[in-house]
């Protein structure tokens, strides 16, 4: 049996429906399935690291197949690049063993969000960041950040009909800093639920505007309740940088 191909992405996700192959719906997953069907004749499913929200880029994804024919690693790269939209690009493949999968295999994933903070927006940021021209209390932010860090129920962090029924994350970094007129902020754990991340900045961009204060996080954790966290950030903001294994 051939080794499994682990596959490096990046993408621009502005104009899919996410990452997860949908009927009638131009996702990740499903132009690169109909990519590999293209350079080998051969229906291969692709299993990704994880399922990107639309609208949400990457700079790490990571994605497994198993090849039905034995090309060499380049010629994965080489051939893919050529089939795909110029806004999907194959950064790397490598043969791993049969029982690595990128989902399942991975044991730490990061996501940075960006916003643009600047008084007038940027048609260059339009869709890699959230333009908010108000100022922002950092201070405010990084506070109500340390209260998520560690082990909790993140019910009321992520999709109120997500999938998971295990929602305890252990969340084991929040970074928050700012550059000139870009602020990032970047979140650390071995999993993360549907719209988690994006519900977090939601809630520390109320709390950088004042609206809301960090000491009610453990209320909102405790809560268990999607309402008590306020607005989801936008989703071309955030970034998929790295999956770890």
């Amino acid at each position: 049996m051939m080794a499994v191909i682990k596959l490096t992405l990046e993408y621009d996700g502005t104009y899919y429906h996410g990452w997860q192959k949908q009927p009638y719906l131009t996702t990740i997953q499903g132009t690169l399935e109909k990519a590999l069907f293209r350079l080998t004749q051969h229906p291969i499913r692709v299993h990704g690291a994880g399922r990107t929200d639309a609208g949400v880029h990457a700079l790490g994804q990571v994605a497994h197949f198993s090849p039905p024919v034995p090309f060499q690693t380049k010629v994965w790269v080489r051939g893919l690049n050529a089939l795909v939209p110029e806004d999907i690009v194959v950064q790397s493949a490598e043969p791993v063993p049969d029982s690595f999968h990128a989902r399942f295999s991975a044991k730490m994933k990061t996501y940075t969000y960006f916003v643009h903070n600047a008084p007038a927006r940027s048609p260059f940021r339009r869709q890699t960041a959230w333009h908010l021209p108000q100022r922002l209390d950092l201070q405010k932010m990084r506070s109500a950040a340390k209260r998520l860090l560690g082990e909790h129920d993140f019910t009321s962090f992520c999709a109120a009909a997500g999938e998971a029924e295990n929602r305890r994350v252990d969340l084991q970094e929040i970074r928050i800093e700012k550059e000139g007129e870009e602020i990032r902020i970047t979140v650390k754990a071995p999993r993360f639920l549907q719209y988690m991340v994006r519900n977090i900045v939601g809630f520390l961009i109320e709390v950088g505007k004042e609206r809301r204060l960090g000491k009610e996080v453990p209320l909102i954790l405790d809560a268990k309740d999607r309402r008590q966290a306020g607005p989801t950030a936008p989703a071309q903001g955030l970034f998929l940088v790295k999956i770890e294994y």
